[in-house]
């Protein structure tokens, strides 16, 4: 396609430049990773966008931004590079483009709908259990969750198979994979060249505030995660359904794991308003936001209900939250959440450059 050509010259002119230059050599890992090539095959610039965090520091520190003739702008480059790459490999491919171009609409749209789908779920699958399960019942929950919750590992099996093919990596290690979850459980990239964090929101400005926000919005998601998994191990393998207490373990991750997912998206919300959109994938950024904005209101509804109790309210915010859920599985492979698996398979393919 011209556009995705288009795209990836610029990137590969920038990256011969920074080639020559070397100034940057230790801001993160992508530079590495560039001054290790000659020349960069569209694998290779793919390869380059996935490992970059658009972070930033590389371009406030850069001799040849504009005005100088040479114009340049790596993490822009890059951020198109790896826009274009999720879009291109999502499965199916009309699904990604859609939503990058109408994320707002897309997210708003997805969940309303989808709360109204459990709302008429409720009329027809309630069965007058206790606490959630008296507005839907734990087999409905079920079957709609679980195709959702495949479908997206599915999609973005395949789309890793594909990029994992696209940049040419060698069979994955073991040793490879762990290196890869160790940089990303601590997010090393985002701790800036010197470890003084990034400029992203402000040039003069270096913080962690942006690696502190992906911390909390990862740690969150696996907090509610391992509430999932542990209610779901209570009910089938110790027969203890719920309701669960304050003090169960449920209970207990799903609250701290809401807690880190809105204060997390607050934050990414706040720093990306405040950054400069000309340094990053601009036509993305209204479906960033809406990704962003659709997993902290999963956070604040969720909360909410612990909140609610058995309240006449706990019904509509049950059917609104578990639709945000129900949407963000359904479009977690077209929508910025797919940059975490990307960059860890980026991640993982770098390790194997290292001896």
């Amino acid at each position: 396609m011209p556009m995705q050509t288009d795209l990836l010259n610029e990137a590969r002119r920038q990256a011969e430049i920074c080639n020559a230059c070397r100034y940057c050599e230790g801001y993160c890992t992508v530079f590495p990773a560039l001054h290790a090539q000659r020349a960069f095959s569209d694998g290779d610039l793919t390869q380059l966008a996935n490992l970059c965090h658009n972070c930033r520091g590389c371009y406030y520190a850069c001799q040849y931004t504009a005005p100088h003739e040479f114009d340049l702008n790596l993490p822009q480059a890059l951020a198109n590079v790896r826009q274009d790459s999720w879009e291109d490999l999502a499965v199916p491919r009309s699904a990604g483009r859609a939503f990058q171009k109408n994320g707002v609409l897309i997210a708003v749209a997805t969940a309303v709908g989808f709360a109204l789908l459990f709302w008429a779920a409720r009329a027809l699958a309630s069965s007058g259990g206790d606490g959630f399960y008296a507005v839907l019942s734990h087999n409905a929950m079920v079957a709609i969750f679980l195709p959702a919750f495949l479908f997206p590992l599915f999609s973005i099996g395949i789309s890793l198979r594909c990029y994992w093919r696209k940049i040419g990596a060698k069979p994955l290690k073991i040793a490879h994979l762990t290196q890869a979850l160790r940089q990303a459980a601590n997010m090393k990239n985002l701790k800036g060249g010197h470890s003084d964090g990034c400029n992203f929101e402000d040039e003069d400005r270096f913080t962690h505030a942006r690696r502190v926000a992906h911390q909390a919005v990862m740690y969150g998601l696996l907090l509610c995660f391992a509430s999932t998994s542990v209610a779901t191990m209570m009910h089938y393998v110790f027969d203890l359904p719920a309701p669960y207490g304050l003090l169960s373990l449920p209970k207990l991750f799903g609250i701290s794991g809401g807690l880190l997912l809105v204060i997390g998206c607050f934050i990414m919300i706040w720093l990306k308003l405040c950054s400069d959109r000309k340094l990053g994938a601009s036509s993305a950024f209204g479906g960033e936001l809406a990704f962003v904005g659709l997993l902290g209101f999963i956070g604040l509804s969720g909360l909410a209900l612990y909140t609610l109790g058995q309240s006449a309210m706990m019904p509509l915010m049950l059917v609104l939250h578990l639709g945000a859920v129900l949407a963000f599985f359904m479009l977690t492979p077209f929508t910025k959440m797919a940059h975490g698996f990307y960059r860890l398979a980026a991640l993982a393919a770098d390790a194997q450059r290292s001896p």
